[in-house]
């Protein structure tokens, strides 16, 4: 493998403590969030907020401005309008509109087509979701979130042992809550996805908390009366340099995918972005300090 840095020797065991208070921090940011997710108070899409979601292609470019005077003279106010400029594509979204369901896309629709004739207006696609089904949808990502988080915690469990399965486990947690409450900060939309990228933070954060586990334990089978601080500080070093070689791997396409992939996949892609980043991270100053603390530091070196 190239190395980045060669014969590192950091203390990542030395900053535990700085590193838990700002980890504190991003999880509780993230349990607010969630909280506020799950009261539906969050900038939710209508995957789980419910509503009617159009989609207008023109031939040339429309000014937002125009086509919301437009949908405000026949009386469709407050709908959230966002543009594609790229594609001269128009989103118009409402959301939880039970009552208004079918009649709000019929009427964004024939109102665009009034207006803007000479644009020459087409519907890529129309999505509406009642509130009631959206509502369950986000019941079931949260509870689908908590499945994945439990087969982690059973995976570990079976291939290292418990200690490492609540390491492993407290660090997705801290990855996918990161990522969550600074989407929460910035005002980004929470739909599926944006569950779906959180998902794939969590796969890829305990891929890289493995590559780390695997090497502690093979320097436990050795180490016999090296302390447990050093041998895990050690086992973090000699992978230090692969670590960060597949996280800026990762870290390349995604950016890629931020800047070029248009703003269709730019949260996705953002979110993978943010992950990968606190991914990394996490695997050096979460989830093995948490090993040392849920084991009191006295991990058997005879561990299989």
């Amino acid at each position: 493998m190239i190395e980045f840095i060669k014969n590192p020797k950091i203390d990542f065991m030395g900053k535990r403590k700085y590193a838990f208070v700002f980890s504190g921090l991003l999880m509780a940011l993230g349990i607010f969030s969630l909280i506020q997710m799950w009261g539906g108070r969050a900038n939710l899409g209508i995957d789980f907020a419910g509503g009617t979601e159009v989609q207008v292609k023109f031939s040339r470019p429309v000014s937002l401005g125009a086509v919301r005077s437009a949908l405000d003279s026949v009386g469709l106010k407050d709908m959230e309008i966002q543009e594609l400029p790229t594609l001269n594509k128009i989103l118009v979204t409402e959301k939880g509109s039970e009552q208004s369901l079918g009649k709000v896309s019929d009427a964004i629709i024939n109102t665009l087509k009034q207006k803007f004739a000479g644009a020459s207006p087409v519907i890529d696609s129309t999505t509406e979701i009642g509130p009631k089904v959206g509502s369950r949808l986000r019941s079931d990502a949260i509870v689908a979130s908590l499945f994945a988080a439990v087969g982690i915690l059973i995976y570990i469990a079976l291939r290292f042992r418990f200690q490492f399965s609540i390491g492993a486990t407290i660090a997705t947690f801290h990855d996918v809550l990161a990522v969550l409450g600074v989407f929460y900060l910035l005002g980004k939309e929470v739909n599926l996805i944006f569950i779906s990228a959180l998902l794939t933070i969590a796969g890829y954060s305990l891929t890289d908390t493995v590559v780390v586990f695997d090497r502690i334990r093979e320097n436990l089978r050795t180490a016999v009366k090296e302390p447990i601080e050093s041998v895990v500080n050690r086992s973090i070093n000699e992978v230090l340099s692969r670590t960060l070689i597949t996280s800026l791997t990762v870290i390349f396409c995604s950016l890629a995918l931020l800047v070029f992939g248009g703003e269709v996949i730019h949260d996705f892609a953002l979110a993978i972005t943010l992950g990968v980043i606190v991914g990394t991270y996490s695997s050096w100053f979460v989830a093995s300090p948490a090993v040392l603390l849920v084991s009191r530091g006295k991990i058997l070196h005879h561990r299989r």
